[in-house]
């Protein structure tokens, strides 16, 4: 079985040490960047699986190097940011320009770990799913193409980031049905880890900016107290 290639970025060397003895033990290949300009090099230069990103760096920040990557040929890369507890803004920025979660300092290995496992499995099912030509479509306009992965809102493109679309997704597909944090979150990020539902409200919040004529009063994607969120057609 081939290994996953993992770049780990960070300017803290014992945290890059911890991070490459970590994940060599648990069978992947890793390559080491401390800043954003190395980082972007090595992307150039190698097939990686997935990116664990600091979010701090010199030079180029973990933001710009997240910008970069979701506008290149390997858009679709699995990034995680490494965040401080200060930097929790920082981290919501992030995931709204793309990230796929992100993860706060100092961390629990095995955690880390199975989030990366998580990122990258979902990521290549994704890849090698099977190529099926299906429009989901309600009454208030919204047209999702699976095969091409466009969403069409009144006839009007709308443009989704990956996480974005996989969750509009699976909300339109059972309209009505209540899910909760914890459940979207296993479903779209591909682990049941309860506590950090934070990435799903932050994606929930980016996505009714795009879908909901007004964001502040929503009308499709209705949020049920102290439960979770539905797709009203």
């Amino acid at each position: 079985m081939l290994k996953h290639k993992v770049l780990i970025v960070d300017d803290e060397i014992h945290i890059l040490e911890l991070l490459k003895y970590n994940l060599e033990s648990n069978g992947f290949d890793v390559e080491e960047a401390e800043t954003g300009e190395k980082a972007l090099e090595l992307l150039a230069q190698h097939k990686f699986d997935g990116v664990l990103l600091d979010l701090m760096l010199p030079g180029i920040d973990g933001i710009e190097v997240l910008r970069k990557i979701r506008t290149s040929a390997y858009a679709a890369l699995p990034v995680i940011m490494l965040t401080a507890k200060n930097e929790e803004i920082d981290a919501v920025i992030g995931l709204e320009m793309g990230a796929d979660d992100y993860i706060g300092k100092p961390f629990r290995t095995r955690e880390l770990i199975s989030r990366v496992k998580a990122v990258i499995r979902r990521a290549q099912l994704k890849e090698n799913a099977p190529d099926l030509s299906e429009s989901l479509q309600d009454q208030k306009g919204i047209v999702v193409n699976t095969e091409t992965h466009q969403i069409f809102n009144e006839g009007v493109e709308l443009f989704l980031t990956l996480k974005e679309f996989e969750l509009l997704e699976k909300l339109i597909r059972t309209p009505n049905r209540v899910f909760t944090r914890d459940e979207l979150l296993e479903s779209i990020w591909g682990y049941d880890y309860v506590g950090e539902t934070r990435t799903v409200d932050v994606h929930i919040r980016q996505l009714r900016k795009k879908v909901e004529a007004d964001d502040k009063n929503p009308e499709k994607i209705l949020t049920v107290r102290g439960i979770g969120y539905k797709y009203k057609p």
